[in-house]
């Protein structure tokens, strides 16, 4: 039992370190390899281990409307949100400041869900998502590179915010019954597609191989995109939408972190203080957020803690 509440506890602190390793592995594996390519590589290992891992555990099958939800999932959440991402990096944006971006993603789902999943965000909540954006904006306040990167790199990490955000909000709502084992097949799928339709129009598609470009599709495959993104949909299924969406208020600070410690990049007195002002925005926010498991959901009663 105190192990199963330490589990608990623990998923969201473990979820904000994976997801922003997403962040330093595409800048460890872009310069070898173009964004669409990249993302396309890294999906076709993830829906081959998916399936095995759907097959092998048993899982439960969605029918033709859940198959099309998983999709729309899929397009959004990785489609969008990754392709934004990686897009923006590999046109000069920096690792720290794609990760700012979808950052923003708690005021926009707070709003959403006050007017369209019937959440009520209270005052404490709102002044936490207000304080959390300030602390973002803190932490990544000094950045001489930002005029280098390009306009339609800046615009691709907008759209990831709204892939993030949109994608967060659509498996709420409409997968809470399906098992998130078998979903992610065809969440992957339909995305392998789009990305390499986007490899073949746009992008040479040559790929330097070497190790680093090895070990950042390795780590992206099976602790982003398995073990992060497993995670992740458990933590939507037993949050209200605000808290958990507060927790990428954390992903810039772990991100500038690592950046510093694996590319030198620095860190002020002000980033420090914005990182625990992060933190403090997210205690108000998941504090006055109700937690709203759903009843009878599949991938609930049979996944894991992963």
């Amino acid at each position: 039992m105190r192990l199963t509440k330490f589990a608990i506890a623990a998923a969201p602190a473990l979820f904000v370190l994976l997801w922003s390793t997403g962040f330093i592995g595409a800048r460890f594996g872009l310069p070898y390899i173009e964004p669409m390519t990249f993302l396309g590589v890294r999906m076709v290992f993830v829906v081959v281990i998916m399936t095995i891992i759907a097959v092998v555990s048993g899982a439960k099958w969605p029918g033709r409307a859940e198959i099309g939800h998983s999709i729309v999932i899929g397009i959004l959440m990785h489609g969008l949100y990754l392709g934004g991402v990686f897009f923006a990096i590999s046109q000069g944006v920096p690792a720290g400041i794609s990760a700012l971006i979808p950052g923003l993603q708690p005021i926009l789902t707070s709003v959403i869900a006050n007017h369209f999943l019937g959440e009520t965000v209270s005052r404490q909540q709102w002044f936490g998502l207000a304080l959390g954006l300030v602390g973002v904006a803190f932490v990544l306040h000094d950045r001489e590179m930002v005029a280098e990167a390009s306009v339609i790199g800046w615009a691709a990490s907008v759209v990831s915010l709204l892939g993030v955000t949109g994608g967060a909000l659509y498996q709420k709502r409409y997968s809470g019954n399906i098992d998130w084992r078998t979903g992610n097949v065809f969440q992957y799928a339909g995305v392998v597609v789009l990305y390499w339709c986007a490899a073949f129009a746009f992008e040479t598609r040559v790929i330097h191989w070497n190790g680093e470009l090895i070990f950042a599709i390795a780590w992206l495959v099976l602790v982003l995109s398995i073990a992060a993104v497993g995670l992740m949909y458990w933590l939507i299924r037993r949050s209200a939408a605000t808290g958990f969406a507060s927790l990428f208020y954390l992903v810039p600070a772990v991100t500038a972190l690592m950046a510093y410690g694996l590319f030198g990049e620095k860190l002020d007195a002000l980033s420090i203080a914005g990182m625990v002002v992060c933190a403090v925005g997210v205690v108000l926010v998941n504090r006055g957020a109700q937690v709203t498991p759903v009843a009878g959901n599949a991938a609930a009663s049979s996944t894991p803690d992963k």
